[in-house]
């Protein structure tokens, strides 16, 4: 295999090395588990907390066709089911090319619709002055999860309180968004030692397959702060599903409303858990810059 153009593009300082195999199948099968922590490597390769393969739609010709599948590889060569900073970066990319308003991508987690944001009311602005390098996006994250079995967790226990505790964090509530996530709620979400504890939370035996670790501070009833501690990459500026989770995990716990501002350290996204069950996520995307994988990192 030779090299394969690249584009590395972030949300909120997530960052994706995206390759985009949809008339190239080859380049799908040549890039598995040893490929992408190559690839992730932030001193010998390009560095990324996910590696994001586009591929050919499975469904062309049925009614609800997606314009590509989206396959998540973490930093440590796993593959997940969902990411929602990827999902509005890759949104960015097929809505930038076909010119549409809206876009559908397939993940292993579902069908997910992408659309154009208006800047002045979606109530995630860019703050960080990166101009019109980015890209508002908004996307339908679909139904949060709640059944033990679901999330999933390895015993049949209350999803809103989990008997889970280490050092100072403790009584987690636990949601699936396409993948599953445990929040803690604290009264201080800058002192904790999260990069200690995270390791140990993310591969506790009630995650059977592993979990993203939040540690949420509310600020306000619509606004909160939060830090996660994502399984297989560590602590991300940004997360898009912990967001999510987090959010629908204080409201269930009515410590909040439906529709918050989420704090993170790359930045925020505006998260709406509307009436009809389904969560909307808005936020930018951004791309960083193009480029050539060298064939050695694809050996």
């Amino acid at each position: 295999m030779t090299g394969l153009p690249f584009i590395k593009m972030h949300g909120l300082g997530n960052d994706f090395v995206v390759i985009d195999a949809r008339r190239d199948p080859a380049a799908a099968q040549a890039v598995g588990p040893a490929q992408a922590r190559a690839i992730a490597d932030r001193r010998t390769g390009v560095g990324c907390d996910q590696l994001i393969v586009l591929e050919a739609p499975p469904d062309a010709g049925a009614t609800d066709v997606a314009d590509a599948f989206m396959r998540i590889r973490n930093a440590d060569g796993g593959e997940v089911d969902a990411c929602g900073n990827a999902t509005r970066c890759i949104g960015a990319l097929l809505l930038a090319e076909t010119g549409r308003e809206t876009a559908r991508i397939r993940t292993a987690a579902g069908l997910l619709t992408v659309a154009r944001a208006a800047r002045d009311g979606a109530g995630a602005a860019d703050r960080d002055g990166d101009g019109a390098g980015t890209d508002l996006v908004t996307v339908d994250m679909g139904e949060p999860r709640f059944e033990w079995d679901r999330i999933p967790l390895s015993v049949e226990t209350d999803t809103l309180h989990l008997d889970l505790a280490r050092g100072p964090l403790a009584d987690p509530a636990a949601a699936s968004m396409g993948n599953p996530h445990a929040t803690f709620f604290v009264d201080d979400a800058e002192s904790l030692p999260i990069s200690v504890l995270g390791p140990e939370l993310e591969t506790d035996p009630i995650f059977p397959e592993r979990a993203n670790i939040g540690v949420a501070q509310i600020l306000a009833p619509d606004r909160m702060r939060l830090r996660v501690w994502e399984r297989g990459a560590g602590l991300t500026p940004a997360c898009g599903t912990g967001a999510c989770a987090a959010a629908v995990n204080a409201a269930r716990r009515g410590l909040a409303g439906r529709r918050m501002t989420v704090v993170m350290d790359g930045g925020e996204l505006t998260i709406d858990w509307r009436a009809d069950n389904r969560v909307y996520m808005t936020g930018p995307a951004a791309t960083s810059f193009t480029g050539t994988l060298d064939a050695a990192l694809l050996a």
